[in-house]
């Protein structure tokens, strides 16, 4: 063999070499299934890589920034190497908890920069390159500075609007996605009966109907688990179970309620969210009937897996696997808690200490190595989905289109659709636009105080409060502001200021309320709720952590209210609150009254296009209000018999649950019930604007079942819809009935149809039934 014979073999040699070296291997070959990509690489990962897979760490110090540069950290490669980490949480978050601002924190493009240097660092220099999911929190618009922020779950349940609450959902993963996020923690699903808890604002309020349309419309607007879609998040429904009803209204407190009431009441919402495209479900801190709920594999593993056929997985809340044996103390070790929820059916562990040495129980014999490949398994199907093994980057300048026009558009129409006028004394609103108006009350011109928990640091320009929003209705020269007092500080006031001004005014608007505004004197446990504590004195009364033993006003603001009202001026009330506060007070006394929840970043315009008549008010309340704490759970559907008065006062809640008030009138007439067979009704009537005003309406229709083998809410919302109404005009609203809407949960935990009488209700509020009728199921 000549020299030139050996030299072309050797180069063929080496050419085949590096086509071998190109050739993917099969779950790197975009060409074969999802079942197939998974299969292949499972079979190629050690036990510890994984393990590493079910490990979700915290990520905010995870990056440093260099110039317009963001490069990995040492504390990410050294995680990574030492813990083949598949999953992160809160990279981009920013609040006082993470130390993360306007100063230090990213930019959204920033955020995508980041995002793409960690990606390319865990392809680059793993065994296998798996790519990484990025999971945000993003309950009203993501945390992440330069995003979004809608009003919080509360406020969007007070819209009754899914259609809006699902382009919210949209703007919402785009955004994330823009960023280089993939998982969104929300919609909150929490069935919320205590108003007492910290974070009741981050739900949809008491009603599982309500609950279940709005967090399914979120969860289209998400993306409907179509990971392949560029813009569709991960959806991840909070918190699985029972966590909004503890004892005592306490965070994370035991949760005491009969299996049937869970399975009536508590679990629907999840359902619908999860067949509308849900893809991961979080435990919560709560225990169950003794049971923690990060433990519990009966709601785990035979509802959520077994009898929902759910194909996401299951992410612990943060540390709440720790929780199992420093909290409930239901496990000797934090190895044994972790090794408990994996069985449980908990697939991946925030926090990441748990699941640290799962591979180590697995060599034990503590642990089958089964349970561990189900659990990577069900985490790399959602990443193959989203198409992240293929390209698992961004494009940074696409990211300038996070919090666009339209963005703030739909934010401030939310805002709109929310506020809910509980009182209109003699007309008062809406005020002319030649008055002189004192506006006053710490939740005036208070940006933070109007947007909720889980938001992060903002610029002043992105922030409309009630002030900034008057200002777009009146001269200068016709508006007076007087902050008169803090929420809480009772050392900072004013009151002589605020009556002052108020004398000199037509009308005076006061904003008072609560706040869920972080601050950097607030102290945190671990898991990022706030701990609250006689020597803080923010505004901050609500957000997680900040549960309540009363529900009135704090600080001064009694007082302040009661001097303003001295004045003699018509007084409007608005209350920002992340709970149903006591409204005794201004029910009373104030001309109007409104809640307005926390509104989000567009809530002062909004609140003041509806005082100065611009947008005519139609939202609903989501939640019971309670004239007093000691009526407490006033929830409106409970069940049978019905609540008897107290000695001191009525058990009728101060407004009820659907309630709220317009500038116009509507009359409803005609209901006709057409059956199509034996567990199907068509139902419909006609609703007519009988005001002098456009305006819209909620009409609502309940249902009771006047026999069951199971005792039975007095009345349950079944179905709703918001209507816009020209002013004369007629519309014909109609609804369908179905097995799922008649059906109860037997004595058997079972799910059925039982035939008999059920009286059909349809009005404006579950206490303000228009029309009444009796529909038959027949045996």
């Amino acid at each position: 063999m000549n020299k030139l014979t050996l030299l072309t073999a050797a180069l063929c040699l080496v050419l085949s070499a590096n086509a071998a070296k190109k050739k993917p291997l099969p779950y790197q070959d975009k060409r074969l299934s999802v079942e197939q990509r998974v299969s292949d690489l499972l079979s190629r990962m050690t036990l510890e890589e994984k393990v590493g897979q079910l490990r979700c760490t915290l990520a905010w110090n995870y990056y440093d920034l260099k110039g317009k540069s963001v490069v990995p950290g040492e504390q990410f490669k050294k995680d990574i190497k030492e813990g083949n980490i598949g999953m992160l949480w809160a990279t981009y978050r920013a609040d006082p908890w993470t130390r993360k601002s306007l100063d230090n924190g990213l930019t959204p493009e920033m955020a995508a920069k980041c995002g793409n240097a960690l990606q390319k660092y865990v392809m680059e220099n793993t065994r296998l390159g798996i790519p990484l999911f990025l999971a945000e929190e993003a309950p009203h618009g993501h945390m992440a500075i330069g995003t979004t922020v809608f009003p919080t779950g509360l406020g969007m349940a007070a819209t009754w609007n899914p259609e809006l609450i699902e382009q919210v959902g949209r703007i919402i993963a785009k955004e994330v996605r823009l960023q280089g996020g993939h998982i969104s923690y929300g919609p909150v699903l929490d069935v919320s009966r205590d108003p007492r808890w910290s974070r009741v604002e981050e739900s949809f309020g008491e009603d599982p109907t309500l609950t279940a349309y709005m967090g399914a419309a979120m969860v289209k607007g998400l993306g409907g688990g179509k990971l392949h879609n560029p813009f569709a998040t991960l959806a991840t429904l909070k918190h699985f179970i029972g966590y909004g009803t503890t004892e005592g209204g306490q965070n994370g407190n035991p949760t005491f309620l009969g299996m049937r009431e869970i399975h009536e009441s508590f679990l629907p919402p999840f359902k619908r969210a999860i067949d509308a495209g849900a893809l991961s479900v979080m435990t919560s801190y709560n225990s169950l009937d003794g049971i923690p709920s990060t433990a519990n594999s009966y709601f785990l593993t035979d509802v959520l897996q077994k009898g929902w056929n759910f194909r996401g997985f299951v992410v612990s809340d943060l540390y709440s696997i720790d929780g199992i044996w420093q909290t409930h103390h239901v496990a000797a070790t934090r190895d044994e808690a972790g090794i408990m929820a994996l069985n449980a059916g908990v697939d991946a562990d925030l926090g990441a200490l748990a699941y640290e040495h799962l591979a180590d129980a697995v060599r034990k014999g503590q642990l089958s190595e089964d349970k561990i490949n189900a659990a990577c398994a069900r985490i790399l199907r959602m990443k193959f989905e989203m198409g992240l093994f293929d390209n698992p980057y961004v494009d940074p300048k696409a990211a300038r289109e996070v919090r666009n026009a339209d963005a703030i558009a739909t934010a401030r129409e939310a805002a709109r659709q929310l506020v809910t006028l509980l009182k209109n004394k003699n007309n008062t609103l809406p005020l002319a636009k030649d008055m002189k108006v004192a506006v006053i009350g710490p939740n005036a011109d208070n940006v933070y105080n109007l947007l909720g928990d889980y938001t992060a640091p903002q610029e002043r320009s992105n922030v409309k409060t009630i002030l900034d929003g008057v200002k777009t209705k009146l001269p200068a020269a016709n508006i007076e502001y007087v902050k008169g007092c803090a929420v809480r500080d009772t050392n900072q006031a004013d009151i002589a200021a605020a009556v002052a001004a108020a004398k000199r005014a037509d009308a005076v608007i006061v904003a008072v309320g609560g706040s869920s505004a972080r601050d950097f004197k607030t102290s945190y446990k671990e898991t990022g709720a706030a701990v609250s504590d006689s020597k803080s004195l923010s505004d901050m009364d609500c957000g997680e952590g900040f549960d309540r033993a009363t529900l009135t006003l704090l600080g001064r603001q009694q007082e302040l209210l009661e001097a303003l009202r001295q004045t003699g001026k018509p007084l409007i009330v608005v209350y920002i609150e992340g709970r149903p506060l006591e409204k005794t007070w201004a029910d009373e006394h104030a001309d109007a009254l409104l809640t307005a929840y926390y509104p989000g970043q567009e809530g002062g315009q909004a609140i003041a296009d509806v005082i100065f008549g611009d947008y005519n008010p139609a939202g609903r309340l989501p939640v019971s209000v309670a004239r007093h704490i000691g009526q407490l759970p006033v929830y409106y559907n409970k069940k049978a018999p019905a609540a008897h008065d107290y000695v001191e006062m009525s058990a009728r809640p101060l407004y009820s649950f659907g309630y709220g008030l317009s500038y116009t009138t509507f009359d409803y007439a005609n209901l006709s019930v057409e059956r199509k067979d034996r567990t199907t009704f068509n139902v419909s009537l006609d609703v007519t604007n009988t005001g002098t005003r456009d305006g819209e309406e909620v009409a609502q229709l309940y249902l009771h079942d006047e026999l069951a083998s199971t005792t039975q809410p007095l009345m349950q919302l079944k179905h709703f819809k918001r209507v816009m109404i020209k002013r004369g005009e007629t519309q014909r609203i109609s609804f369908t009935l179905t097995a799922d809407d008649l059906s109860i949960v037997d004595q058997q935990l079972k799910r059925v149809v039982e035939p008999g009488d059920f009286t059909l209700m349809i009005g404006s509020a579950s206490d303000n039934i228009k029309l009444k009728t009796t529909i038959t199921v027949d045996r």
